[in-house]
């Protein structure tokens, strides 16, 4: 069995030889290694921000004192990245500025990459610049083929959702790069800070459409709001920790968000 070959056919090459016809042709595995190739293009490394990001270092512990379920819910997707990944299953966090939803993201990125996997990390707006500046005539990619490169990653990455400005344009690329990897099965992590306990998911379906927020339903489950004080500000001022909640309540937040999604 060739070590390279996943089915155990080819040299490595992805392709199959008849030494007495002289004839090639494609392997098996070829298609996946097509489809890496692209992955490998755009995948994206950890931030230095948030290389040594971990549930023992701060700001993990004090997230998980006010969101316990939040976290123990990423907890529970990296012990379990691979199985989540082929199953096509995401996340997406929730919640005002400074509560934690990037940080929660770059773990399970982190855990995703530790395991193997091609994972492209970008905020939107970042990521619709690159899709714009595809139109130039100096870049070495199409439209075409920068969607289908991020499409072809095991994880797509995509940070602050909500904070481009809406264009007929921009719900186009961003419902196709969404509808691709729900298509195809593939996991997305998002974070935004359109989504309240107050007004539900109706601000991020004016932002972004629809279409797109139900497909992010299905692929990526409940909403998990995240509340608490802004973890930034900490680093500058001297603030008080957060109050745990009593223990005979439950908390009020810091759990999955239960509301119902129109599906469309």
């Amino acid at each position: 069995m060739a070590p390279d070959c996943p089915d155990g056919r080819c040299d490595g090459s992805g392709f199959l030889f008849d030494e007495a016809t002289r004839r090639a042709w494609p392997c098996s595995c070829r298609p996946g290694r097509l489809a890496r190739r692209k992955a490998r293009s755009v995948a994206g490394r950890i931030p230095q921000r948030f290389r040594e990001v971990s549930f023992e270092r701060e700001p993990v512990p004090s997230i998980a004192r006010v969101n316990p379920v939040v976290v123990r819910t990423v907890r529970d997707y990296v012990a379990d990245v691979d199985a989540q990944l082929d199953a096509g299953r995401g996340l997406w966090f929730a919640g005002t500025v400074g509560t934690g939803k990037t940080t929660l993201a770059m773990l399970i990125s982190k855990s995703a990459m530790e395991a193997g996997r091609t994972v492209a990390i970008y905020s939107l707006p970042r990521l619709l610049g690159l899709l714009r500046d595809s139109y130039d005539d100096s870049t070495d990619y199409t439209l075409t083929d920068l969607i289908d490169r991020l499409c072809a990653v095991d994880l797509l990455h995509i940070d602050d959702v909500g904070a481009e400005q809406t264009t007929p344009w921009v719900l186009e690329q961003l419902y196709t790069i969404v509808n691709t990897r729900y298509e195809d099965g593939r996991a997305i992590v998002v974070t935004t800070n359109l989504i309240t306990f107050e007004d539900g998911d109706l601000p991020l379906r004016e932002q972004i459409g629809d279409r797109t927020v139900s497909r992010l339903a299905e692929m990526c489950g409940e909403v998990l709001v995240m509340e608490g004080h802004d973890h930034r500000m900490d680093a500058h001022f001297d603030l008080p920790p957060a109050a745990a909640p009593e223990p005979d309540l439950e908390p009020a937040y810091g759990r999955p968000m239960r509301r119902p999604f129109r599906a469309v």
